[in-house]
């Protein structure tokens, strides 16, 4: 414990004041500019436990996350900015200030803006000598609380040390081999609230000297734009519906040297589609919002996932468990795996997928990507909805497929799948309730359901 607690990480790993941080509105940041700003945001801050940093803007958000280090006060990162999601926070946790982007307000939260107005020439310079190497963290400082994206009920608190966070993702950088890729351009269409956006956007570029792009690029035309930015090597971060998204549209793309895709499962044949459309690598992340990310595969040449230095994997009666060094104890994992060895395996699906219906197994995921396989199907999910107390457990499913219809539709599923799966209801909506990371939240989809219903 004594060494743990002596143990301090550095905030930044770039080559020196000099080296390209950021690219924001049009504007290359240097390292010297961001640092100098994570200091003159600490002088602006109050005296207060929490900072919920609520920034869209992502270099404002990490100037917001290092000073928030700086003060030893603990960044809150929501898993959406709505006023219930917000009040639920302030109600846990009221010594709380509120970060946002300039001119951005939140009724009933005291507020300070990261970057006013005037974003990196609007700071009082704090006078941050060049080469300084005073932002470095003790490894067992709590730098943030993250929340569970909801997708299966209701957001719950997972706090982060600082030295979790980093040698997960310096170990995650060591397998994806970036050591060879500093001052690499990233742009990420995840937000970085998001315990992936953080880890794979944020804490990547800060721990293995990339280039951050300073938005959040949701539609192809707009990532396009985002690669372009950057002269040379280019990192793209994302999720499989922004991935199939950006291959639907068919715009060009600049070359693209790495891509890393997670929050949801990745259709092999999407992942090689991508890989020979983008002509780069693509590398899929597992992890949860409890532990943060555990392994890594190349989704096209395995199914293995091999986890990342330090983690090591056990099972019992329980399920699967996951230690390692940068994690506070051991953590059970809510998917069903099958170990190959204590550092690779092959992931079945999360425990609360799998479905029993009349003495017949299977999963949610498996549903969904034969419902998704459909020709004429836009997007589609499986679901268990409320036990209504009948004796027979029903499943439901919402589709986005306007050039079918209901009939058709559960006709190509039955040549799939076994038909006690067939969905009762099938409801076709105009679109899924995605969250920003592609996510279903299961409340969402309940109320969609409702609201949907047919006599």
């Amino acid at each position: 414990m004594t060494m743990l607690s002596t143990t301090r990480l550095p905030l930044i790993r770039h080559r020196g004041p000099d080296d390209l941080f950021a690219w924001h509105d049009g504007a290359a940041v240097k390292v010297r500019d961001f640092l100098a700003a994570v200091h003159g945001l600490a002088l602006r801050l109050p005296e207060r436990a929490h900072v919920l940093n609520l920034c869209a803007d992502r270099l404002g958000f990490t100037i917001g996350l290092g000073a928030a280090l700086l003060r030893r006060q603990i960044s809150l990162l929501p898993p959406s900015d709505t006023p219930a999601t917000l009040h639920q926070i302030k109600e846990s946790y009221p010594d709380l200030v509120c970060l946002t982007d300039a001119g951005v307000h939140y009724p009933g939260f005291d507020q300070v803006e990261a970057l006013p107005s005037g974003g990196l020439a609007g700071l009082e310079r704090a006078g941050l000598a060049s080469g300084d190497d005073a932002l470095a963290f003790p490894a067992d400082q709590v730098a943030a609380i993250a929340f569970t994206s909801g997708s299966t009920g209701r957001p719950m608190p997972q706090v982060k040390s600082w030295g979790t966070l980093v040698r997960s993702v310096r170990g995650a950088g060591k397998v994806l081999g970036l050591a060879a890729m500093q001052g690499a351009g990233l742009v990420g269409t995840v937000p970085h609230q998001h315990m992936y956006g953080l880890e794979s956007v944020a804490l990547l570029s800060l721990q293995h000297g990339l280039v951050m792009h300073a938005r959040r690029p949701l539609f192809p035309a707009d990532i396009a734009a985002g690669l372009a930015v950057f002269p040379e090597r280019r990192i793209l971060v994302t999720t499989p519906v922004h991935l199939q998204a950006l291959l639907a549209d068919g715009s060009a793309l600049p070359p693209i040297d790495l891509i890393l895709c997670a929050t949801a499962p990745l259709a092999p044949q999407l992942a090689a589609d991508a890989e020979a459309r983008m002509g780069a690598p693509l590398h899929e992340i597992y992890g949860c919002s409890e532990t943060g990310q555990l392994a890594l595969r190349r989704t096209s040449a395995t199914a293995e996932w091999l986890c990342i230095d330090g983690i090591h994997l056990r099972q019992d009666e329980q399920g699967t468990w996951a230690s390692g060094e940068f994690l506070d104890g051991e953590t059970l994992l809510a998917d069903v795996i099958e170990l190959k060895s204590d550092t690779r395996f092959i992931l079945h699906g999360r425990s609360a997928d799998q479905v029993n219906i009349a003495g017949k197994r299977s999963s949610l995921a498996y549903l969904n990507h034969h419902l998704n396989s459909i020709e004429g199907v836009r997007d589609g999910v499986f679901f268990m909805p409320r036990d209504d107390g009948a004796r027979t457990t029903r499943l439901a499913a919402l589709v986005v497929a306007p050039d079918l219809d209901t009939e058709t539709l559960l006709g190509r599923l039955r040549e799939r799948i076994d038909p006690i799966f067939l969905p009762r209801p099938l409801r076709f909506v105009d679109a899924l309730p995605r969250n920003p990371t592609g996510k279903l939240p299961r409340e969402a989809l309940l109320r969609l359901l409702h609201d949907t219903r047919q006599d």
